[in-house]
């Protein structure tokens, strides 16, 4: 999956020949998966159609501050559309809209857009071969570096003024390419290892029946995609559970019971820069599994149970560098449940969540965190969606590697 997945990118295009190549542009993002807005100016509409690009960005492309030819409708918010961004592309940037950037000129939307990004702007220069290595436009180029944007170099080849050589603008999935290794080399958690338990543990009681829990495996499955979405190689050791993974960057372990999730956890853990241990695993089991189905047949039935082995008081006791996160589901004496917790299973941070608050615990979109760490300090968390906290989470985890 692309790190362009989910982006909302700002397509900016300028008046050069080489704007008829924004249509396959638009369309590598969208297949990318990104959500595209593209801005016009008035010069670039000569080169390539609005409604090609309305057609392949489906949405309405916008050129001006206000429908000409009805002035009484709103108005084109550049800052609205500014601050929509996660990335802002202009391509082609022309000669002369790379000196108005420069500059602050701003006679346009597009221009008007820009100087109100906040985000990370990109920009494809593309002109003429003379005017390329202009003193004038290599000066531009580095004062809009100096600014922050990103140059993605214009390449050598056949220009429209029938020379050969460079300033034609980058080919469409070079661009794409270009930002995708850039965003990717800027991600936080890129180049470390995270290990992540979800859902339930099933335990057998005969072959057709078992003890298990309530848990959805959705908490485990959001953190594994938010920590692959920042970069990180993720295994999640998952027990049964109806969530599905589509980064290629997080690799499932399906296992049904505690001791498959315990084998599997250990198998890994040496090599691992961070641990999150979210599944309910069950903490007893059968001590003897029938291998026939169990007739209906006492009034009574009694079923002896053992523990399962603690996988996280285990990897604990193992723990070298690895940076090791619980979860705690309490019905009473929460804090002090917790805190007991990380002491006897050496943890570094545990995540609280108490089946008394309404919107947390099993089954449910919502969670409601309280943070721990070994030093004891407390940190309470509003009700969030269970992506929201899955994000906090693994700002811990940046925080921890002082990673900014």
């Amino acid at each position: 999956m692309s790190v362009l997945n989910g982006k909302k990118i700002l397509l900016g295009i300028s008046g050069g020949i080489a704007a008829y190549k924004t249509a396959s542009l638009v369309r590598l993002f969208i297949k990318a998966g990104a959500h595209v807005q593209v801005i016009m100016t008035p010069a670039s509409k000569d080169f390539i159609t609005p409604l090609t690009l309305s057609t392949l960005s489906k949405n309405p492309v916008f050129s001006s501050f206000y429908n000409e030819e009805n002035e009484n409708e709103k108005w084109n918010n550049h800052v609205e559309l500014a601050l929509w961004a996660d990335l802002m592309v202009i391509a082609p940037a022309t000669a002369n809209t790379l000196s108005k950037m420069v500059n602050g000129t701003c006679d346009n939307l597009l221009l008007a857009a820009y100087l109100s990004a906040k985000c990370p702007v990109y920009f494809a220069p593309a002109m003429d071969l003379d005017m390329y290595k202009h003193s004038s436009t290599i000066n531009n180029f580095a004062s809009l570096n100096h600014f922050g944007n990103i140059i993605i170099p214009a390449e050598n080849g056949e220009l429209a003024s029938g020379l050969s050589g460079e300033g034609r603008m980058a080919e469409p999935a070079t661009i794409v390419s270009f930002i995708e290794a850039d965003l990717e080399s800027k991600l936080p958690l890129k180049g470390k290892k995270i290990l992540i338990t979800a859902g339930p543990t099933y335990e057998a009681i005969d072959p057709v029946r078992f003890i298990g829990n309530h848990s959805s495996g959705k908490m485990g499955f959001d953190i594994a995609n938010s920590a692959a979405n920042l970069g990180a190689s993720v295994t999640l050791v998952s027990g049964p559970t109806h969530c599905k993974v589509s980064n290629p960057l997080i690799n499932l372990i399906e296992v049904v019971s505690a001791e498959e999730m315990f084998n599997a956890c250990h198998d890994v853990y040496d090599d691992v820069d961070v641990m999150i241990a979210a599944a309910a695993v069950a903490d007893y089991r059968p001590k003897y599994v029938a291998e026939q189905k169990i007739k209906k047949a006492a009034d009574s039935f009694v079923i002896e149970l053992e523990k399962t082995k603690d996988i996280l008081a285990s990897l604990g006791s193992q723990k070298k560098n690895q940076f090791l996160i619980g979860f705690a589901l309490e019905t009473e004496n929460e804090i002090e449940n917790a805190k007991l917790k990380i002491q006897k299973k050496n943890l570094d941070l545990i995540v609280l969540n108490s089946l008394q608050d309404e919107g947390a615990g099993f089954g449910k979109e919502t969670n409601k965190v309280t943070f721990i760490d070994k030093s004891f300090r407390i940190e309470a968390m509003e009700l969030k969606s269970k992506q929201a906290v899955a994000d906090d989470i693994l700002k811990k985890v940046i925080a921890h590697f002082g990673i900014k």
